[in-house]
C-alpha cells in the first residue's frame, strides 16, 4: 500500500506540474524537426489536451470537459492520439482522432491507467495501471482489447515507450529502491536495468533511430534532462537551467528534443537540438503549459 501511494504521488506530482508522456515516431511536417507537438494546458481553466505546430504557433484545443485530460501520445502515422484522461470518474486511456473528434475510452476498471504510449506500427498501446494493487506495466491492442499484464512485481513501474523498432519497452522502476530507467522486451522478458545511481531517473524516450534514450535526472540537483545510449552507456547532461527540466520527447527526425521546464517562473514547453543547444521556448503564458508529444 505504501507502494502504491507513494506511485501515485508520483503520477500527482507529474500531473501538476504538466509534464512529458512521449512516443518515438517518423515523418516531418511543419516547424523545425517536422511535425506537431500535442500538449497539456491549464490556460482555459482545467487540464486540457492542445496541439500546435513544431515552431509554436497554431496553438490549437483538441479536448473540452471539466475533467483532467493529460499524457497526450501520437499514432505513428498521425491520426490518432491517445491519452489518459478522469472524466469518467478515475483516470482511464481514451484514444481521438488526431484533429480531436472521435475521443473514445479503450479502459474500464475502479484502478488507474494512465501515461499511454503507441507502438511504432500503430497496433498496440503500452501503459500503466494500478489495477492489481500497484504500478505495473500493461500493454493492449490499440482498440482496448486484450489487455496484459507484462511487469509483475511490488514495486512501481510507469512511464513506459516503445522503441522505434517495436521490439523494446523503456520504463521507469523503483524496484531497486528508487526510480531508475530500465529496459524489456516487448512481451515483458528480459527486465534490464540501465541507469544505477541514488536519486531519481526516470521519462524515458527513445530517439527515433533507436540508438539513443533520453531521459531526466535528478543527480545534479535539479532536474535536467541527459541521453544514453540505449544500453545505457554514456550519460551525458544536455541541460543546466535553474528549475526543472523533465520530460523529453524527441523530434520526428531526431534532430530536435521538446522538453518542458520550469526556468521561467512557471511551466512552458522548449524545444532544443538534440545536442541540448538552441534551448528555446515555444508556449508563453501564464497557465500551466506541459505533457508535450511529438507527432508527425
Amino acid at each position: 500500500m505504501k507502494k502504491l501511494l507513494f506511485v501515485l504521488l508520483v503520477i500527482t506530482l507529474a500531473a501538476s506540474l504538466l509534464v512529458v508522456c512521449t512516443l518515438v515516431t517518423q515523418g516531418k511536417g511543419e516547424g523545425e524537426g517536422g511535425g506537431k507537438i500535442a500538449f497539456v494546458s491549464t490556460r482555459d481553466g482545467n487540464r486540457e489536451i492542445y496541439v500546435m505546430n513544431a515552431d509554436g504557433s497554431n496553438q490549437t484545443r483538441l479536448t473540452n470537459n471539466p475533467a483532467w485530460d493529460n499524457a497526450p501520445c501520437f499514432s505513428l502515422d498521425g491520426t490518432k492520439i491517445a491519452f489518459d484522461s478522469e472524466r469518467d470518474g478515475n483516470s482511464e486511456i481514451y484514444v481521438m482522432s488526431a484533429d480531436g473528434s472521435n475521443q473514445t475510452r479503450l479502459t474500464n476498471n475502479p484502478a488507474g491507467d494512465w501515461m499511454p504510449c503507441f507502438s511504432p506500427d500503430g497496433t498496440k498501446i503500452v501503459f500503466a495501471s494500478s489495477r492489481d494493487g500497484n504500478l505495473e506495466i500493461y500493454v493492449m491492442n490499440a482498440d482496448g482489447s486484450n489487455q496484459t499484464r507484462l511487469t509483475n512485481n511490488p514495486a512501481a513501474d510507469l512511464a513506459p515507450c516503445f522503441s522505434p523498432d517495436g521490439t523494446k519497452i523503456t520504463f521507469m522502476s523503483d524496484r531497486d529502491g528508487n526510480l531508475e530507467i530500465y529496459v524489456m522486451n516487448a512481451d515483458g522478458s528480459n527486465q534490464t536495468r540501465l541507469t544505477n545511481n541514488p536519486v531519481w531517473d526516470g521519462w524515458p524516450c527513445f530517439s527515433p533511430d533507436g540508438i539513443k534514450i533520453a531521459f531526466e535526472s535528478r543527480r545534479d540537483g535539479d532536474p535536467e534532462i541527459y541521453v544514453m545510449n540505449a544500453d545505457g552507456s554514456n550519460q551525458t547532461s544536455i541541460t543546466n537551467a535553474p528549475g526543472t527540466d523533465w520530460m523529453p520527447c524527441f523530434s520526428p527526425d531526431g534532430t530536435k528534443i521538446v522538453f518542458a521546464s520550469g526556468r521561467d517562473g512557471d511551466y512552458e514547453i522548449y524545444v532544443m537540438n538534440a545536442d541540448g543547444s538552441k534551448q528555446t521556448r515555444l508556449t508563453n503564458n501564464p497557465a500551466l503549459d506541459g505533457l508535450p508529444s511529438w507527432g508527425p
